[in-house]
């Protein structure tokens, strides 16, 4: 009896021991949730306090002004960013598409997928500026220019290991039994590839391309490495070419208040683009699911 007294009295102490650290590791968690979640809406309130007071007609027409000018806005800024970004992301989301194919429906066990993956994986952690620094020498020195294009270059090799990891990763979630069905009523794998597993995978492969075009949106590092900045209007990729986050760079860092002004004004565009893109990109994976 008194054994299966104590028995039942150190389950019971077991039982509170395991309670208080489960109580002990939601306060953590919660309080590390807060302490994020404090952070990010203090720098969303002084975003929009500060950024509103950017936004006018003028921001979206005129081009960046000199120091201490009356009149001026980001409009070059806005047009180079949205053209690097767009033509990086139409460079290298075919590229990232069709690598994640391959490491999804052939290269499964090669040496070559193999090899794929971890330079891939490399890829996807190393910082942007070593990317901005390789498009330099490779790209920038050689032609002894900065340029639109080599922006466009190195913000390209940011989108590609992002789409390649998750479109390996949703085609690897679709179903083996839906490939093998397909087999056996005589269709080819190209068609099986296209028609079947990257259709049932479209919703996760477009929310990667969307995700990694938020993330070049606001990359400076690999910019000022490559397509530096430029005052005034041009669209041609051979010639210097402005954008948002160097000129937020530029901007944020001088004594002048007029272009502290459009700093924020430009931090407050990138954030409010890259908050509509990770929304678009939840509401695909959420219908996905």
């Amino acid at each position: 009896m008194s054994t299966a007294l104590s028995f039942d009295a150190g389950k019971l102490a077991r039982h509170r021991a395991r309670k208080r650290v489960n109580r002990i590791a939601l306060a953590l968690a919660l309080g590390a949730m807060a302490f994020g979640v404090f952070w990010l809406v203090w720098i969303l309130i002084e975003t929009v306090r500060l950024g509103l007071g950017g936004i006018a007609l003028a921001t979206f027409t005129e081009m960046t002004p000199p120091p201490q000018a009356e009149t001026g806005g980001l409009a070059n800024a806005i047009f180079g960013s949205l053209l690097m970004v767009s033509l990086a992301t139409l460079l290298g989301t075919p590229i990232g598409i069709l690598a994640g194919i391959y490491l999804a429906e052939y290269g499964q066990k090669t040496w070559l997928g193999s090899a794929t993956r971890f330079i891939n994986d490399i890829l996807l952690s190393a910082p942007s500026i070593v990317i901005g620094l390789f498009i330099y020498a490779a790209v920038v020195a050689r032609v002894k220019s900065f340029s639109g294009g080599a922006g466009v270059l190195a913000l390209a090799l940011i989108v590609i290991p992002v789409v390649i990891r998750t479109t390996e990763n949703m085609l690897t979630l679709i179903p083996n039994a839906l490939r093998e069905a397909a087999y056996a009523l005589g269709t080819p794998k190209w068609k099986v590839i296209t028609m079947i597993t990257l259709k049932a995978a479209r919703a996760g492969v477009v929310t990667g391309v969307l995700l990694a075009l938020a993330r070049i949106a606001g990359e400076t590092a690999p910019l000022l490495f490559t397509a530096l900045s430029n005052q005034f209007w041009t669209s041609s990729l051979a010639e210097p070419m402005a954008s948002l986050p160097v000129t937020i760079f530029k901007f944020a860092m001088s004594p002048y208040e007029n272009w502290q002004k459009l700093a924020w004004a430009g931090v407050f565009l990138i954030t409010l683009g890259v908050l509509a893109l990770n929304i678009l990109a939840r509401v695909l994976f959420r219908n996905k699911h």
